[in-house]
């Protein structure tokens, strides 16, 4: 069994491979772990508390070590990505309990005691994620055992802490959802379309084909109003396509 982990701050999240021809890439502070308004900032109505970055927590109770590992997710898909990257990465451990809220349509919120006594595991993380109002967020506590048993009301503690920490690790900010569309564009127009995103602030993926096709995530808020610009600028010439976020 591993021995104790302090935090040790930031961790790079899971996320898929991805692959193109030729692509470039631009990340805004938001999407880099730096949001402009911290938790306790002006919201709006859309506005949501969640974790910017993962991060892990470690702790020994009795001889059993208890890892808590926070994370963004921003689909189901992602969360579970998560869940089953930590279960690869520490095969050795006697449980992976994972409990995320995710913003999909509908909401929807996951728990599971991974083989613990029901209600011991799974339910206390996930009471972590609500009692702090976090969406968009997942969380998997690892146990080693230690060969001693807590009883039902050491392992909510010791499940509840270490949720509790992870989160601490991760930090807590305000995010407001976001939309991704495509903007595609002949070269002579890529120029343009790239000044309009870049003084927008937005993110933005650039994939040099035959056209090229800029991938762009922007606040709901915001997206109406740079596909105007975007139409402006280009006299009507961009190609401009919903994508799901």
């Amino acid at each position: 069994m591993p021995g104790d982990r302090p935090c040790p701050g930031t961790r790079k999240p899971f996320t898929p491979g991805v692959q193109s021809s030729v692509r470039e890439r631009r990340v805004t502070e938001e999407e880099d772990g730096r949001p402009t308004e911290p938790a306790d900032g002006p919201a709006d109505a859309e506005s949501y508390q969640t974790v910017p970055r993962s991060a892990e927590c470690g702790f020994t109770v009795r001889g059993s070590e208890f890892v808590g590992r926070a994370a963004p997710a921003e689909t189901v898909e992602a969360a579970e990505g998560f869940v089953d990257e930590v279960a690869r990465r520490e095969p050795d451990a006697t449980h992976h309990v994972p409990a995320y809220r995710v913003r999909a349509d509908p909401f929807r919120e996951y728990a599971s005691d991974d083989g613990e006594p029901s209600g011991s595991a799974g339910k206390p993380v996930l009471s972590v994620l609500q009692g702090r109002d976090l969406e968009n967020v997942v969380v998997v506590v690892t146990r080693y055992y230690g060969g001693t048993n807590l009883g039902v009301g050491g392992l909510v503690r010791a499940y509840s802490r270490a949720a509790n920490e992870a989160v601490d690790a991760a930090g807590v900010v305000t995010a407001r959802p976001h939309e991704r569309f495509a903007a595609t564009v002949d070269y002579d127009d890529s120029g343009t379309v790239r000044g309009v995103l870049e003084s927008e602030g937005v993110e933005f993926d650039a994939d040099y084909g035959e056209r090229v096709r800029f991938d762009v995530r922007v606040p709901v808020a915001e997206s109406d109003e740079v596909r105007d610009r975007l139409r402006s600028a280009t006299s009507g010439r961009v190609e401009l396509d919903s994508r799901g976020d």
